[in-house]
């Protein structure tokens, strides 16, 4: 897993914004805001809702941060859409880390190769500083509530 001082990867993978495909480009934010990259285990799961939920939520707080959440996990982006439409809407950004699968979760060092949960992501934070440089990183239980709280005060460091 990547350690806080290490550069964080580039990826372009699709997106939803606002219930919109697109594209997110890593690079593209470089110089721009910090980011909260949320992997998560996989959509139509409790915790991964709840954790949503509570980002939807404390959204103002990240943006006082210049902070913008990406949540990525290895499920189809039609997959996420269907997801959104039942539990959100979200003002911020999930990923699908699908194809080719989980090849960003593994760059990230946290992609699941055994257990019930293969081939999904760990629960992992990564907060990237706008220089592109990992301040915090943290696996979690596939059950375990990331605080947002934790998260808030490592923006507050980076």
């Amino acid at each position: 897993m990547l350690l806080p001082g290490d550069i964080a990867p580039d990826f372009e993978l699709p997106v939803l914004t606002g219930g919109v495909k697109k594209q997110f480009h890593l690079t593209e934010r470089r110089g721009k805001q910090n980011l909260v990259l949320a992997f998560y285990p996989v959509n139509w799961e409790p915790v991964s809702a709840r954790q949503m939920v509570a980002y939807q939520v404390e959204r103002e707080k990240f943006l006082q941060r210049q902070a913008e959440v990406v949540a990525l996990s290895v499920d189809h982006i039609m997959n996420a859409t269907a997801w959104e439409r039942e539990i959100g809407p979200f003002d911020f950004l999930l990923c699908s880390d699908f194809w080719p699968h989980g090849e960003v979760s593994r760059r990230y060092g946290v992609l699941r190769s055994a257990d019930p949960f293969a081939g999904s992501s760990e629960r992992a934070i990564f907060v990237i500083d706008k220089a592109g440089k990992i301040a915090f990183s943290r696996v979690y239980l596939p059950d375990q509530f990331p605080a947002v709280e934790e998260v808030l005060d490592a923006l507050s460091r980076s």
